[in-house]
């Protein structure tokens, strides 16, 4: 064969290195080991003290159904966060847009300061949820955003139409919005009672895994293994959800802020070409 099977599979769309995208495996794997090495010195140790039985699988199941429903409403608002980026290019580009048009009608009007505005907010938005800002300080990138509203205030005065002004000033109003979600999403934690009840239950039902009486047959160790690994990293992965935007932790389950990387690329573009018309 030409090509094969394996080839025509496709394991993720997005052009991330293997080391990004197995990083939460490899930290999990090894705090499964570290578990795995515990359930073996009790074993024979002596200090399983507990006997399977249904009351244990029913705890273990119900145990399994909490944070499933848990981690259905928090990936809820991870999707939510995933479509704030383009709802933020869509309302910045419209800005722009408007402006640009309003420009070449009104010569007086210096469309220049309006972007440095907005690469100037794209920057700060992008440095407030890095890491050594803890991922949450969007204030800059509102204080940016309102320097705005001087300008959209005047231009009515100038000569653009009542409505377009209304428009500009509405797109406005959703970039704040946009901008305020994202520092919600970030500072407030999902529930914090939920957080500790899932914590609590991972924590109980690694312990009853502990204590649980096996036979030491490799088949044991396997399905140990495999039910330590199933909860630890759902707790690791409650945790990135919870915050989506959290950027340079090296991990690839952030939300991706390309869509404003490249609209700065091109008001930036945009800049040097005028700047360049000027002269």
């Amino acid at each position: 064969m030409e090509h094969s099977l394996i080839g025509h599979l496709h394991f993720g769309g997005a052009n991330i290195s293997y080391r990004k995208k197995f990083r939460l495996f490899f930290i999990v794997a090894s705090v499964v080991l570290i578990l795995s090495a515990i359930k073996l010195a009790i074993h024979y140790s002596g200090f399983e003290l507990l006997d399977l039985n249904r009351l244990v699988t029913s705890g273990i199941a119900g145990a399994i159904f909490i944070i499933g429903f848990m981690l259905s409403s928090i990936l809820a608002d991870y999707k939510e966060a995933e479509r704030i980026p383009a709802a933020i290019r869509t309302e910045i580009e419209a800005i722009d847009g408007d402006l640009e048009v309003f420009s070449e009608e009104e010569t007086t009007f210096d469309l220049a300061k309006p972007r440095q505005i907005m690469v100037a907010l794209l920057q700060k938005l992008r440095a407030g949820l890095g890491h050594a800002k803890d991922h949450k300080e969007i204030t800059p990138a509102l204080d940016e955003l309102a320097k705005l509203t001087p300008i959209l205030g005047r231009l009515e005065g100038l000569g653009m139409a009542s409505n377009f002004v209304v428009r500009l000033r509405n797109s406005q109003d959703r970039l704040r919005g946009s901008l305020l979600r994202i520092y919600t999403i970030q500072r407030v934690e999902f529930v914090p009672s939920v957080r500790v009840l899932v914590q609590t239950l991972v924590s109980s039902i690694i312990i009853l895994l502990m204590l649980l009486k096996t036979e030491g047959d490799p088949a044991s160790a396997i399905l140990f293994g495999f039910m330590a690994y199933m909860f630890v990293y759902v707790l690791y992965l409650i945790r990135l959800l919870e915050q989506p935007f959290a950027k340079g932790h090296g991990s690839v389950d952030d939300v991706s802020l390309f869509l404003l990387d490249e609209l700065e690329e091109k008001l930036r573009a945009s800049l040097n070409a005028q700047k360049a018309k000027e002269i």
